[in-house]
């Protein structure tokens, strides 16, 4: 069974710094990682991919009321309703966590005092960050969206919390799908978060969460994947190497220059994927642009 498969070591882990580096690989004022990957025409070849024109969103619904699940919830107030003659409300987001749907900027994970492709923490200020912010994917990420569904392959209804994922799932899920994630793709991967959190009621995620071993993480580099999502955090909690609580966090963000899109609803994607039979679309994601900004809550599309 994959889930008995070693966990890696931390040694391990500090290898992958170097091994799997892209500092300077896209030049040395570089603002978009891996996002550099999605060529024209990459995208161009994912637009061809819209046949029937469906769209299936892959955002949760802004959650404001707290739980065990969203120890910060979005704050909405009306400020003028029919009483006014008009409507209007004002809304207060911290995106990062682990119920907003959202999009990580490249500024918001450190390590040893430094950001991606070498740029110092000291960018990141009381004013916002000034390299690597959301601001700088105003233009937004178009491009293949693959959606691998875990808990279909595994024959189950979702994983359970602390449940991680290996190598093998995801290239069964590739085989079983009748695809190959490729450079320029942006990977969507299930657990079945929300489908488990039905049935067994809200628990707390930052104790347990299925998610990506990080024996994953040579995969995510050799295939090229541009931007990787899940309905967790990617990160399998805890991560089975106690020196290293978020090590798909820490090593995509920070090493590889790879946006992560946390917290996604991925239920109606799946279902809409078994109903075309592709797990293959046209992906869209549009970040607020936030100047300086370390995350933007996000409303993810996927076209069929």
């Amino acid at each position: 069974m994959t889930d008995l498969l070693p966990p890696l070591t931390a040694r391990e882990i500090e290898g992958f710094r170097t091994s799997l580096s892209n500092w300077g690989r896209f030049g040395p004022g570089d603002q978009l990682g891996t996002l550099n990957l999605i060529t024209a025409e990459k995208r161009a070849q994912a637009a061809a991919l819209v046949m029937s024109g469906r769209a299936v969103s892959c955002a949760r619904p802004l959650p404001t009321r707290p739980d065990l699940d969203n120890r910060n919830p979005v704050q909405h107030h009306m400020i003028a309703t029919g009483a006014e003659g008009w409507g209007g409300d004002y809304f207060a987001i911290a995106p990062h966590g682990y119920a907003t749907s959202h999009i990580d900027a490249l500024c918001h994970i450190f390590h040893d005092g430094k950001l991606y492709n070498g740029y110092s923490t000291d960018e990141v200020t009381a004013r916002g960050a000034r390299q690597l912010a959301i601001h700088s994917l105003r233009e937004g990420i178009v491009s293949r969206g693959v959606l691998l569904d875990i808990p279909r392959v595994r024959g189950v209804e979702y994983l359970v919390p602390s449940q991680p994922i290996f190598v093998a799932d995801l290239e069964r899920a590739e085989a079983e799908a009748g695809l190959r994630v490729a450079s320029g793709d942006v990977l969507l991967v299930r657990t079945g978060r929300w489908r488990y959190r039905e049935a067994k009621g809200s628990w707390d995620p930052s104790k347990a969460m299925a998610g990506l071993d990080a024996s994953c993480l040579p995969w995510l580099h050799e295939r090229g994947v541009a931007t990787l999502g899940c309905d967790g955090v990617s990160d399998v909690v805890p991560s089975r190497i106690p020196e290293e609580g978020m090590p798909i966090h820490s090593i995509t963000i920070v090493t590889m220059g790879l946006h992560l899109l946390d917290n996604l609803e991925l239920e109606a994607l799946a279902e809409a994927c078994t109903e075309h039979a592709r797990w293959s679309f046209l992906l869209t994601v549009a970040p607020l642009v936030v100047t300086g900004g370390t995350a933007s809550p996000v409303n993810p599309i996927a076209l069929f």
